[in-house]
C-alpha cells in the first residue's frame, strides 16, 4: 500500500470515488432499437454527429483545465506558419483519400449482407469507444487507466449476470460466497486460450501443492491438509496418487489456498512464493511429468465438439499440450455434439487413466449457430466424477453468449412511452431454453461483446464462475474480491496492453442497452424472428416447376420426431411463408411452431442441389458441391470488384466426415438427394441474420430481395454449371483446354456445319492462340446460342 493509502486509510475502489459517483450498470435502460443504431441509411447521422463533436469538445476542456497556467507550444502564429498549413492540408488531403479507399469495405450494415458474425455496431459503443480513445487508457494496468479499469470491473459483473452466474453484493462476497468475475479480451481466441490456460494449470494444481508441501519448509503447517476426492472419500491431499489428485472437483481445488490461510495462518505471499518452486507454470509438462514418473504418463485431452472454433487447437499448441490432444466429439444431425460419443470417449480416457482437462461445449457455433447439449454435459459429468474423473467444462458462447439476454427480467420500472401490442418477435426454442438455463453452472464462458453484442473491434470477454480460477494464471498473490480491493485487471489475461476504449464502448452499450429481455434481449428476438422465417422461404421457394431444391441444414421439428413431415412443410408453407408479420402474429398455432424451427440462433446453413430436364434429381456430390461453390463466387466479394455491384452476399463452409462425423454427413446426403454419391465433404451456403428489421420496412419485407437474388445467383449458376459440362464433353483429353481438333470432333459429331464451327471459335479464341479456355468458352457460348446456331434440332 502506497504512503498515500495509508495515510488516508483507503485503497482502491472506495478510495476512487470518495470524490465523485461510481459508474453501475443497472436499471431498465432505454427500449427503441430505432435510436441504437446509425441505420443502413444512416438515418441517425444527425445525432451521431452531434455527440461526437461534444465528446471532443469535453475531451477538449478536460485538456485546457488540467493546470491551466502550463504553457503550450502550438501558439496561434505556429499555426499560420507556412510549414504547418501545409501539414495541415496534407492531412485533409490524405484524410480524404483514405476515407474514399474506404469505401471499398464491406457493406455489413445492409439487410444484403448476410455472411459473417458482423452488422452495425450500435451507437452508445461507437460514441463509448470515441470519446474514450481520445484519452488513450491502457488497462493493462491501473496505473494507466484509472477510469477505464475500473469499468471493465463494472462490465466483467454486468456479463457475468447476464449469462446466469451470481454477483453477490460485497459483503456477501467477503462472507465465502463463491464470486463470478469477468474481463475484457481482444476476442474471443485470447479468452478461449486463457480459459483452457487456466484449466490446465488448475488440472495440475494438486500435483504441485502436494510437492511443495513435502519440499517447503514455509508451509510445513499444512503437511496434513486433507481433501475430498471426487467419488468423496476424505484423505491427506500428501497421501493421494496422481490420478486422485488430477479429478479433484474444481471448487475443492481453487479452495486450497485460502485454506492454507485460513486453517494454516500461511499468508498468500508466503503461498505464492513457496509455489513457484514447483508449479505447471515454472516446471513445464516435461518437468512435472518427469517428477510424477511412472505415476504419470498419458497425455492430458481436451474435448471439443466437431464444430469448434480454431482457436481450441490453437490454444493446445499455445499451452504445450499439443493439438492432437485436442479430441473431437462426433456431432449429431443437428450438428450438435453427441452425449452418447463424448461419455464413450470420456468412459476411454477413465479407463487409460488419461487427464481430461476440460470439456467445451459450444454455444452457437460459428458455422451453423448450433448450442450444444450443455445441459447434459453437466450432468454426465456428476455421474462420472463418482466414479473417479472429473474436468471443467467451458462454454465457448463466443456467438451465442448475448442470446442469454431474452432470459433476463428487465430491471427497474417500465418506461410510461413503452409501446405495447404484438411485436415481430419470438424466444429460443425449448431446447436451447434448457441449455441456457444451465449455463451458470459452467466453470468459465467465452463471450465477444463484438459479435452478438453489436460492439466495435476488439471486445471479447472471459467470466469465471469462481473468481478464484483467475488466479490459476497470474504469477502473482492472489486479491480478495471485495468493496477494498486494489483495482486490477491486466494481471489476470494473456493481454498486455489493451484498449480501455473497448471496454468504454461494452460500459455504455450495457449502459442503453441492458442485457436483459427489452434490450439486447429485443434485438435478439427480433433476429430469431427473421432468420426463423427466412428458414421457412427456403423451405418453400423452390416451386415444383424450378430446377432446383434448397436443402437447409436445420432439420424440420417433424424430422427429428418422426411426425408427418410433408404435413410440416405444407403447413410452414401456408401459415408461416408469406404472411404479413401482422397475420402471423396473429396466428398461435403457427407462433408455437415458429421458435422450434431453423437453427438453434440466427445463423442459418443451407446447401441447393438441382433437377435434370426429366424433372429427376441430381445424385452426384460433386456436382452439388460445384453448384453451391459457383452461387458463392456469385455472392461473395472479389478483391477490387465495385461494392455497389453486389446484390447480396453470403459465405460458405465445407462439412466434412472428418470432423463431424458419419452421422451428420450420412444424414444431409440423404437430405441432399445424394445419399449413394460417393465423397464425404459437403460444400453449403452461409446465411447470419443480424439486422432486427429485415421484415419490418415500409416498403415492404427484404425477405423478398434476399430470395430474388438468391433465385438469381442459383439461375445463373445453373446456366453457367450446364456450360461447364459442355466444355467438360467436349475437352476429351482432360487438359483443361479445347483446341481447334476437339471442337471440330465434337461439333462435327453433333451435326454442324463447318462455318457454324469457325464462327463458335471466332467467339471463343478471344486471343487467338488456336485454343479455348473455360473462361473464354463460357463467356462466349451463351452468345452462340443466342445467335441462334444452336438450333432445337440439334
Amino acid at each position: 500500500m502506497s504512503d498515500k493509502k495509508a495515510r488516508t486509510g483507503k485503497s482502491g475502489v472506495k478510495q476512487y470515488f470518495s470524490f465523485g459517483e461510481r459508474p453501475f450498470l443497472k436499471g431498465a435502460g432505454t427500449r427503441s432499437p430505432e435510436a441504437w443504431f446509425l441505420g443502413t441509411k444512416a438515418e441517425n447521422a444527425d445525432e451521431l454527429e452531434k455527440l461526437l463533436v461534444e465528446a471532443i469538445r469535453d475531451h477538449s476542456f478536460w485538456r485546457r483545465n488540467f493546470h491551466p497556467q502550463d504553457p503550450t507550444h502550438i501558439t496561434e502564429q505556429a499555426k499560420r506558419h507556412p510549414s504547418y498549413l501545409h501539414a495541415m492540408d496534407t492531412l485533409k488531403d490524405n484524410l480524404r483519400s483514405l476515407m474514399s479507399f474506404l469505401k471499398k469495405s464491406v457493406p455489413f450494415f445492409s439487410g444484403r449482407y448476410q455472411g459473417h458474425m458482423n452488422w452495425d455496431t450500435s451507437l452508445p459503443s461507437i460514441l463509448g469507444y470515441f470519446a474514450a480513445m481520445l484519452y488513450n487508457p491502457n488497462n493493462v494496468a491501473f496505473e494507466g487507466s484509472t477510469s477505464t479499469t475500473l469499468l471493465e470491473m463494472i462490465v466483467g459483473d454486468d456479463l457475468c449476470r447476464m449469462l446466469g452466474y451470481t454477483v453477490p453484493e460485497d459483503g456477501d462476497a467477503a462472507e465465502g460466497l463463491i464470486r463470478p468475475w469477468g474481463h475484457i479480451t481482444s476476442g474471443g481466441t485470447v479468452a478461449n486460450i486463457e480459459a483452457l490456460w487456466s484449466a490446465r494449470n488448475l488440472k495440475f494444481y494438486p500435483l504441485s501443492l502436494r510437492d511443495a508441501l513435502k519440499a517447503e519448509p514455509s508451509l510445513a503447517a499444512a503437511r496434513d491438509i486433507e481433501v475430498s476426492t471426487c467419488e468423496g472419500r476424505r484423505a491427506p491431499l500428501a497421501s493421494l496418487d496422481a490420478w486422485s489428485l488430477l479429478n479433484l472437483k474444481v471448487d475443492d481445488i481453487l479452495a486450497l489456498p485460502e485454506r492454507l490461510t485460513e486453517e494454516y495462518g500461511i499468508s498468500s505471499d508466503t503461498i505464492t512464493k513457496a509455489m513457484s518452486h514447483h508449479s505447471l507454470q515454472h516446471l513445464g509438462m516435461q518437468e512435472l511429468y518427469r517428477r510424477c514418473g511412472a505415476d504419470l504418463s498419458a497425455s492430458p485431452v481436451i474435448l471439443v465438439p466437431a464444430t469448434k472454433h480454431y482457436s481450441f487447437p490453437k490454444a493446445a499448441a499455445v499451452l504445450g499440450l499439443g493439438s492432437a490432444n485436442v479430441l473431437d466429439v462426433p456431432v449429431d444431425c443437428d450438428a450438435r455434439m453427441s452425449l452418447a460419443a463424448l461419455e464413450k470417449m470420456l468412459r476411454d480416457c477413465l479407463a487409460q487413466r488419461r487427464p481430461v482437462i476440460t470439456v467445451v461445449a459450444v454455444i452457437g457455433s460459428t458455422e451453423e449457430s448450433a448450442v450444444d447439449p450443455l445441459k447434459g454435459i453437466l450432468e454426465l459429468r456428476y455421474k462420472l466424477q463418482k466414479e473417479g474423473l472429473s474436468f471443467t467444462v467451458h462454454a465457448d458462447a463466443a456467438w451465442g453468449g448475448y442470446f442469454a439476454s431474452i432470459l433476463r427480467p428487465d430491471e427497474g420500472p417500465r418506461p410510461r412511452d413503452e409501446r405495447t401490442g404484438p411485436a415481430a418477435e419470438i424466444g429460443m426454442s425449448g431446447y436451447v431454453t434448457s441449455q441456457f438455463s444451465a449455463l451458470g453452472r459452467a466453470d468459465s464462458i467465452t463471450v465477444d461483446p463484438h459479435k452478438s453484442g453489436y460492439i466495435p473491434y476488439p471486445a471479447g470477454a472471459l467470466c469465471y464462475r469462481n473468481s478464484a480460477m483467475r488466479d490459476m494464471v497470474t504469477f502473482k498473490a492472489p486479491y480478495i474480491l471485495h468493496g477494498d480491493a486494489e483495482p486490477t485487471v491486466g494481471i489476470y489475461g494473456l493481454e498486455g496492453s489493451k484498449p480501455g476504449a473497448a471496454v468504454a464502448a461494452v460500459y455504455l452499450s450495457h449502459k442503453v442497452i441492458r442485457p436483459t429481455r427489452s434490450g439486447y434481449g429485443q434485438i435478439h428476438r427480433k433476429s430469431l424472428f427473421n432468420c426463423k422465417r427466412f428458414y421457412a422461404r427456403l423451405l418453400s421457394m423452390a416451386v415444383p416447376e424450378d430446377r432446383f431444391i434448397v436443402v437447409p441444414v436445420p432439420r424440420l421439428p417433424a424430422e427429428i420426431s418422426g411426425a408427418d413431415v410433408e404435413f410440416e412443410r405444407r403447413f410452414i408453407r401456408e401459415r408461416i411463408d408469406r404472411r404479413s408479420v401482422e397475420d402471423l402474429l396473429s396466428d398461435p398455432e403457427a407462433m408455437a411452431l415458429l421458435p422450434e424451427i431453423g437453427p438453434d440462433q440466427n445463423i442459418l446453413t443451407y446447401a441447393v442441389n438441382f433437377k435434370h430436364p426429366d424433372g429427376s434429381l441430381n445424385t452426384n456430390l460433386d456436382l452439388v458441391n460445384r453448384l453451391n461453390k459457383a452461387i458463392y463466387d456469385l455472392l461473395s466479394i472479389d478483391p477490387g470488384d465495385d461494392i455497389y455491384g453486389y446484390r447480396m452476399i453470403v459465405s460458405t463452409t465445407d462439412f466434412s466426415e472428418e470432423h463431424y462425423g458419419r452421422v451428420f454427413i450420412e444424414d444431409y446426403k440423404r437430405r441432399l438427394g445424394v445419399a449413394s454419391s460417393p465423397g464425404t465433404t459437403v460444400t453449403v451456403l452461409r446465411s447470419t441474420t443480424m439486422e432486427p428489421w429485415i421484415l419490418e420496412t415500409p416498403e415492404g419485407s427484404m425477405l423478398d430481395v434476399l430470395e430474388k437474388e438468391l433465385r438469381d445467383a442459383i439461375f445463373k449458376s445453373l446456366m453457367r454449371d450446364s456450360m461447364f459440362q459442355i466444355f467438360e464433353e467436349i475437352d476429351a483429353n482432360r487438359d483443361g483446354v479445347l483446341d481447334v481438333g476437339e471442337v471440330m470432333a465434337k461439333f462435327r459429331e453433333k451435326g454442324y456445319r463447318d462455318t457454324e464451327i469457325d464462327e463458335f471459335l471466332h467467339l471463343c479464341d478471344i486471343d487467338r492462340s488456336g485454343t479455348v479456355t473455360l473462361d473464354e468458352f463460357l463467356g462466349a457460348f451463351s452468345q452462340f446460342v443466342a445467335k441462334g446456331a444452336l438450333t432445337a434440332s440439334r
